[in-house]
């Protein structure tokens, strides 16, 4: 993919994500709850990649792909699928 990141911000619930094509993503937090429980600080502790986000601190890896495909946290998803 040749879209990649360029920054993050968050207000209030959401999280802006501005995209090298010059899009800009404006993310519900409650789509990833790792990134909505965590402080404002272990928000700011991101790394850009050229696939996407990283948060160390909170464990939370997030796709350009996922986030341009309309997809929120997948690990619950994971979980029931291997729980059935």
């Amino acid at each position: 993919m040749d879209i990649s990141a360029k920054s993050v911000t968050f207000h209030e619930d959401r999280m802006w994500v501005d995209l090298s094509d010059g899009r800009t993503l404006g993310i519900p937090l409650s789509w990833f709850p790792r990134l909505l429980e965590a402080t404002p600080e272990q928000r700011q502790g991101f790394e850009i990649g050229s696939w996407g986000i990283h948060w160390e601190a909170i464990d939370e890896d997030i796709s350009i792909a996922g986030l341009l495909a309309g997809r929120g946290d997948q690990t619950k998803r994971g979980r029931l699928v291997n729980a059935l």
